[in-house]
């Protein structure tokens, strides 16, 4: 993972999220791959990203993932599953599931959701730098650490970008500001963050408009993340063929909502919010 991020080049990084995608993206040719929590939720637990998976039942995935894919991996590990105890636990389990570089964000655990949807919360920069020191104290030698901010949601982008440095400055190798809401602050991010190589993550249908990856090379991204690339699609044929076999109404699952509708957004959001 440090080789390919020493080389130079635009990285394009498919998002996997079970044995068939992860064995296609390796007869595909690709160097580096992520193991998307969202797909892993959607699609191995049938549930929404909203932070409902546990450490074990990612590590299992990434077991599964890692082995067919055959080459470096990133972990979307969310918030660490917990305080700085339960990220030691959990960069231990990734990592003896096969886990390259490990991705943890700075949302409130017990508030966490896809990074593009709404109503996120993030913790302070104290509380996470004190995660990402665990987290850094508790890899081996050769794992990397990913430091994502959701920031720009709830505090703008000043905010987002300001975070990233700060963690890029407290030891993370490499930095994500998630749900950039246009191409200006797209461009921005990779310029005033200096000194780490920075990912862009690239979701059709979510709160980032798109832009091409000659664009993002000229801004300084060094990887491109296609997190829902290969599920969505995926989803949305299922859904064409079955419902022309049962002769029902057509299925749009064209965007991560929708994907998160399918697998019941709307009864997981109910529950949130009910008083019990």
């Amino acid at each position: 993972m440090r080789d390919r991020l020493a080389a130079p080049g635009l990285i394009r990084v498919p998002g996997l999220y079970d044995g068939v995608s992860a064995h296609v993206a390796r007869r595909a040719g690709f160097e580096v791959a992520f193991l998307t929590g969202a797909g892993v939720s959607a699609s191995r637990y049938g549930v929404p990203d909203l932070g409902l998976i546990t450490a074990t039942e990612l590590a299992d995935a990434a077991n599964v993932v890692g082995r067919a894919f055959g080459a470096p991996l990133i972990v979307d590990a969310d918030t660490g599953f917990g305080g700085v105890l339960n990220v030691t636990r959990t960069v231990e389990v990734l990592e003896r599931a096969g886990a390259a570089a490990i991705m943890i964000e700075d949302q409130v655990t017990s508030k966490r959701r896809c990074g593009h949807l709404s109503n996120k919360e993030v913790v302070s920069v104290g509380e996470y730098v004190t995660k990402l020191h665990a987290a850094l104290a508790a890899r081996r030698a050769g794992t990397l650490l990913l430091a994502r901010t959701d920031a720009r949601g709830p505090l703008g982008i000043d905010a987002a970008i300001e975070r990233a440095r700060t963690y890029a400055a407290e030891g993370a190798d490499f930095v994500f500001v998630e749900a950039p809401e246009s191409v200006e602050e797209i461009e921005r991010i990779p310029q005033e963050i200096t000194g780490v190589p920075v990912l862009f993550n690239a979701v059709p249908g979510g709160l980032t408009p798109e832009v091409g990856e000659a664009d993002l090379e000229r801004f300084g991204y060094r990887l491109v993340a296609y997190p829902a690339a290969l599920l969505i699609p995926s989803a949305q044929t299922m859904a064409d063929e079955l419902t022309k076999w049962a002769g029902s109404a057509a299925q749009r699952i064209t965007s991560p909502r929708e994907l998160f509708e399918t697998v019941g957004l709307d009864r997981w959001a109910a529950l949130e919010e009910s008083s019990f």
